[in-house]
């Protein structure tokens, strides 16, 4: 098996608040980042699929191809926006760095090729802080 992963930037703004909660639980639990002014990050993106190489062309998947999906169906939907507001698949979600890894991946999943397979979303919120998820 062949891993190919693909990097990626994007810069969103978004907030963790659980709306059943009070806005002191909200600030204890979240601190700043239950701040109702929003707040944003540059994220770093890294998408990692697998799958065995083609015979006629050693590839498990053009890396241009994968490239091209992770902008058109993750990037244009996430870069520069709300979180919370704007983007269909966090809708209604507390956008924590795990939700957001969870909502790449599934729509990372419905476009690639039917020999690619997933294998692992990796989002960097900071510096300091990242998730890997590799599918339940």
């Amino acid at each position: 098996m062949f891993y190919l992963t693909r990097k990626e930037q994007f810069n969103s703004a978004h907030k963790l608040y659980n709306p059943n909660w009070s806005r002191e639980k909200n600030e204890e639990v979240f601190g700043p980042c239950a701040n109702e002014n929003w707040h944003g990050h540059n994220f770093d993106l890294f998408i990692t699929v697998k799958g065995k190489p083609d015979p006629d062309t050693g590839f498990v998947m053009n890396a241009k191809d994968l490239g091209a999906i992770i902008k058109d169906k993750i990037i244009e939907k996430l870069d520069h926006k709300n979180l919370n507001l704007e983007v269909d698949f966090l809708k209604d979600k507390l956008c924590s760095v795990e939700t957001i890894a969870f909502g790449i991946w599934n729509e990372m999943e419905k476009c690639l090729p039917e020999n690619v397979q997933m294998h692992c979303v990796r989002l960097h919120e900071t510096q300091k802080i990242y998730v890997e998820y590799f599918g339940e």
